[in-house]
């Protein structure tokens, strides 16, 4: 809530004018008995006309004040709960954009979409009537108790008992509800996730018949969200009967005690009648205070949802930082070791001096969050300025994470990794990733158009640029079919394109940006071999200075690196040239003779 308080301390205006109009409003309505007192007292006493049209000429007087003191607060309490709750939803949204992957990992996205969308409509909603009605309503309770003791002490008495009796009440049942209230938000999180993965999968779920059971499945994750709901709405709902009893009865005591007065001559009727209207007043403001406190339970149990996320510290910083034990500037002359099954060669020898590659490991080993293996284990190479990194091995074996480590989507648990022989900590994010385009394994598209979608890879990248791009990434053919050139329309994740298409211009949008480093991770899977074929030689011919990791399923797309890893469950199996490997690992010759012909492994490996 500390947080909270912060945001709302940017507009003390309106916080503070909120609640004193508000207050303003409920102080002329505490006149209003008073002087519905004293009409029936004195006017219709004395059948006095013209008194009675001046004390109801008073009441519809207050009554427009009292408006329009609402109005005004309701205006401010608007304005303060929806400034807040958009910088609030700004500020999550920066702070979840500077999360790493593994604490994106580890919330999951649809958590984080639940508490950027629900959570913060509901603390909004929360801000709104906290300054309506929290001051108010306990201002109108006690008002009204301290206006009863002007009227008559000893029926006022009454006041004094019931009043303390609601607190009790409405408080504990405070206290018993807002713990529920986190668990049936932390349920309709899985509600959300199983939302988000039925519309993301439905072609999959269409594909093998699997709607009944996928529904199923939502009904019992509804299920439980509307068994959580019913449970904690009971609870809540013992506010407003058991409130009503309460005040009901102090009523009854309040007519009893005035009805005795009245025959004793003590009080008149009028006094009596105002004295039923302040306990009604009461009843109809704890009725809002208990309204107001479900919603307050709520509110604060998504506001510790949403700080829960702000907490969350990015365990990837940008710039430069201390160093954990064992990490730093590596000195030059660090010893490699070469693991088994990768012989030296002279493209995939290990220098001493950082400076003279491009991109070096030097016995690198990754673990997931929650995992309790290893991802990698113990991995070396180095990679030469211009030089084309072939990454291949089974599903699983670490080719996706290689790649990671470069730009610092995840960061190592041992080792160090290079670029241009400073340690990749060092650098400032914008830095390290402005020399490196990344085409990752899904094609993502953003909507708008194709020229829109290229200069995210270069804000100020011209027509020419980009169409040279495209011709490198065989793209300009299907572009240019659809006649519309840079302004083609791409709908949200390119709909509009088919798969390989959409691979095609994620290659061109890195390219766009004229990277130091180009990594394509399975990008090409989409694409038919001759498309392949000539995105692969495009790509020798147009990046002679750039450095390129080349990760692929097919042997095919990379045996003309100049060097290549082999991966076996994140240890390197082999390194070098194809036909090297060809002769020195048995794994990759096992890829390769599961893809190729043997009779063009056997001339391969010649």
């Amino acid at each position: 809530m500390k947080r909270l308080l912060r945001y709302l301390s940017g507009y003390k205006l309106e916080s503070i004018m909120g609640p004193l109009f508000k207050m303003l409003e409920a102080s002329f309505e505490l006149f209003v008995p008073l002087v519905v007192a004293s009409m029936i007292d004195t006017g219709i006493r004395n059948g006095d006309t013209g008194y009675i049209l001046r004390m109801g000429g008073l009441l519809i007087l207050l009554g427009i004040v009292g408006l329009s003191c609402s109005l005004t607060a309701q205006y401010f309490a608007a304005k303060a709960s929806v400034l807040t709750a958009a910088c609030l939803r700004n500020d999550l949204f920066s702070h979840i954009a500077r999360l790493s992957y593994t604490e994106i990992d580890t919330i999951g996205t649809s958590t984080l979409i639940t508490r950027m969308t629900s959570d913060l409509n509901q603390v909004q909603t929360g801000i709104n009537m906290v300054l309506r009605l929290f001051l108010r309503s306990p201002f109108v309770v006690f008002g009204a108790m301290v206006m009863a003791f002007t009227v008559n002490r000893k029926a006022a008495m009454t006041f004094v008992v019931v009043i303390p009796l609601l607190s009790v009440v409405v408080f504990g049942i405070l206290l018993i509800s807002m713990p529920l209230y986190k668990k049936v938000q932390k349920q309709l999180d899985q509600v959300m996730l199983a939302t988000r993965e039925n519309l993301l999968g439905v072609r999959v779920i269409r594909a093998f018949n699997r709607q009944k059971s996928e529904t199923s499945r939502f009904e019992e994750e509804n299920g439980l969200l509307v068994q959580f709901q019913v449970f904690v709405g009971k609870i809540a709902a013992l506010l407003n009967p058991v409130t009503y009893i309460l005040i009901n009865l102090a009523t009854v005591a309040v007519i009893w005690i005035g009805a005795a007065q009245v025959d004793g001559g003590i009080i008149t009727q009028g006094r009596v009648v105002a004295l039923v209207n302040y306990m009604s007043q009461i009843l109809v403001e704890l009725i809002k205070l208990a309204n107001l406190i479900i919603i307050i339970s709520k509110s604060v149990a998504c506001m510790n949802r949403v700080d829960a996320v702000f907490q969350m510290e990015p365990s990837i910083r940008d710039g430069a930082e201390p160093q954990r034990e064992g990490f730093g500037a590596p000195e030059a002359g660090l010893g490699q070791k070469e693991k088994a099954g990768a012989p030296e060669t002279g493209s995939g020898q290990n220098g001493s001096a950082g400076n003279s590659f491009k991109v070096e490991f030097r016995d690198v080993s990754f673990l997931y969050a929650g995992a309790k293996e290893e991802s990698l284990s113990h991995i070396d190479f180095s990679v030469k300025k211009g030089e084309t990194v072939g990454i291949i091995g089974g599903t699983g074996s670490g080719k996706t994470t290689v790649v990671n480590l470069i730009p610092r989507f995840y960061d190592t648990a041992s080792g160090h990794v290079l670029v241009d022989g400073k340690e990749v900590r060092e650098y400032s994010l914008e830095q390290l990733r402005g020399k490196i385009g990344v085409v990752p394994q899904k094609a993502v598209l953003f909507k708008g158009t194709l020229r829109e979608n290229m200069q995210w890879g270069r804000k100020d990248a011209s027509d020419e640029e980009i169409y040279r791009a495209l011709d490198i990434a065989q793209a300009r053919e299907f572009v240019d079919s659809k006649k519309k050139g840079l302004n083609l329309y791409i709908d949200q994740g390119g709909r509009n394109l088919s798969g390989g298409q959409k691979q095609r211009l994620t290659i061109a949008r890195a390219l766009v940006r004229r990277p130091e480093i180009l990594i394509l991770d399975d990008s090409s899977s989409a694409l038919d071999f001759a498309t392949d074929a000539k995105l692969r030689r495009a790509l020798k011919e147009s990046t002679d200075d750039m450095t390129v990791f080349l990760v692929s399923q097919r042997a095919a797309a990379i045996k003309h690196a100049d060097q290549i890893l082999v991966l076996d469950d994140g240890e390197l199996a082999g390194r070098g040239t194809h036909r090297e490997l060809l002769n020195t690992c048995p794994l990759y010759r096992e890829i390769c003779l599961s893809q190729l012909s043997k009779e063009e492994v056997e001339q391969d490996g010649r």
